[in-house]
């Protein structure tokens, strides 16, 4: 029985896995890092960028607000005002969780993978707000090709420092590229200004001992997967059921691997039961094959808003594995 590692090697080279690779089950994410990231459920709260956000009681998540004056950019044109670089934190005593963490991983085994998040293009909205975001994306693309410097320039300082504190083998990234039936900008705009931006991250991290780059985007993306290759990604975690996954394994398959294609949306909500869970399970595992494709839950981490529903993926995906391997 090959070992997880060897297991998901084997299925995004197009060799011979000997079972699915079942979700994050090679990933051991070091959330320790310190990124900055709060997650304060029911509370409203500056984060280190000075962003607002909310996160109510009742709903699944937070996110960054900026209504009556709260967007930390007013004026795009001015965002040097407004914006000023985090401190990032470099003591061994912040980082010693996320030492211990990874150095108690099992490498031969699981990949130790740092965590990013937001990414640049989740920065530009967050700070500013979608509408406005995307908007100077067309009014004053020399004001936002600075902004992207800027946040470029803070993304790599924090890179240097996950890589000389945890030595990942693996980075997990977020950046939300789309929604579920389009990605947010254009082919051509994301190649101007966030294609150049990634290339240097993921550059810089597998210049620096990083083997496996897993990008998280739970959208539609699929016009963007050229990009995606030519940036350095290996797995594109989150790829949802509203892009063709088959046609995209069979044009992309050996220079990206897709993980993902079990809609979290339609399995984990409050009605859910395991015969859902396991009839959506079995049409992606059936749908998608075994080479170049990892099911898995489109949501960022291996989590459940509803407690059983992902340890059932799990058991659901070992029982194709045993029909299907």
């Amino acid at each position: 029985m090959l070992t997880k590692r060897q297991n998901l090697l084997e299925t995004i080279h197009g060799g011979k896995p000997d079972r699915f690779v079942n979700q994050y089950e090679f990933l051991n994410i070091i959330m320790e890092t310190p990124t900055g990231i709060e997650f304060r459920y029911g509370e409203t709260w500056k984060d280190h960028w000075g962003i607002t956000w909310q996160w109510p009681e009742g709903q699944l998540g937070m996110f960054p607000v900026h209504h009556d004056g709260l967007a930390v950019i007013q004026d795009i044109t001015e965002w040097q005002k407004f914006v000023k670089k985090p401190e990032i934190v470099t003591s061994d005593e912040a980082w010693a969780p996320a030492v211990a963490h990874a150095n108690a991983v099992d490498r031969n085994e699981e990949y130790v993978a740092g965590f990013f998040a937001p990414g640049i293009f989740e920065m530009t909205h967050h700070l500013m707000g979608m509408e406005n975001a995307l908007m100077a994306l067309y009014e004053e693309p020399e004001a936002m090709q600075e902004l992207i410097d800027f946040l470029l320039s803070y993304e790599l300082e924090f890179a240097q420092v996950m890589i000389d504190k945890i030595h990942p083998d693996c980075i997990f990234h977020h950046d939300d590229w789309g929604s579920q039936l389009s990605s947010f900008v254009s082919p051509e705009m994301f190649a101007e200004f966030f294609l150049p931006a990634y290339k240097k991250i993921y550059g810089f991290y597998k210049a620096n001992g990083v083997e496996l780059v897993v990008h998280h985007s739970d959208s539609y993306a699929a016009n963007l997967v050229p990009d995606m290759i030519d940036m350095g990604i290996d797995i594109w975690q989150g790829v949802m059921n509203t892009n063709n996954i088959p046609e995209l394994i069979k044009e992309y398959g050996g220079g990206i691997s897709f993980m993902g294609g079990i809609h979290s949306g339609l399995v984990d909500f409050p009605a859910w039961t395991p015969e859902i869970v396991a009839e959506y399970v079995e049409k992606t595992c059936r749908d998608n094959g075994k080479q170049y494709f990892i099911p898995c839950q489109t949501s960022g981490l291996p989590i459940d808003n509803f407690q059983g529903v992902y340890e059932t993926i799990n058991k659901e995906i070992d029982r194709m594995s045993k029909e299907l391997f």
